[in-house]
């Protein structure tokens, strides 16, 4: 796969793209390991833990992690099959808001983690280089089917260092991956 080039997604991007380093569908199939041991290594006692009152709780962020991987590969396919239709962007509070995630176990998540990614990586692998740099509009941006593949990745990474950082830190918990 051709390196990610800085005009195949917007900026709002940025922080996402930067977290992947080297081959990105390395990264990805890294992460379906390394995320689900993470998850499972949390106490379920923390499940509902936020850091400040009006911050998702660790379950909730999790899935939004699963939204997102969704969402994005929702996107790509759209657009590697040459579907220019414009769509539309989606409203992550409202998601985590409408969703029961505070109900279910860690378990339940990294094991659909495991399985959604698992799946997305078959799909990602079966693009040839000129699928994977069709465009499309995506919330009003011009987007690759590439940049999703790094969006993805990094948005995971984004994420893992804010429930190490604000979450799981030392004064909360000390033995986690």
């Amino acid at each position: 796969m051709n390196p990610l080039k800085s005009d195949e997604y917007p900026a709002i991007y940025n922080n996402y793209v930067e977290h992947v380093v080297g081959d990105v569908l390395a990264v990805l199939q890294e992460q379906l390991d390394s995320f689900t041991e993470f998850i499972r290594s949390i106490p379920e006692d923390m499940g509902d833990y936020a850091y400040a009152e009006d911050k998702w709780t660790i379950k909730e962020v999790l899935c939004h992690i699963l939204d997102t991987e969704r969402v994005m590969v929702y996107r790509a396919l759209r657009f590697s099959r040459n579907d220019m239709t414009e769509l539309e962007a989606f409203e992550q509070d409202e998601f985590v808001q409408n969703a029961r995630h505070n109900e279910r176990s860690f378990d339940s998540i990294s094991e659909e983690f495991m399985y959604l990614r698992k799946a997305n990586l078959l799909f990602f692998e079966t693009l040839n280089e000129s699928e994977l740099e069709r465009k499309g509009m995506a919330s009003g941006r011009l987007v690759t089917v590439k940049a999703f593949l790094y969006v993805i990745a990094g948005h995971l990474t984004h994420h893992r260092i804010i429930l190490k950082e604000r979450y799981l830190n030392n004064e909360n918990i000390e033995h986690l991956v």
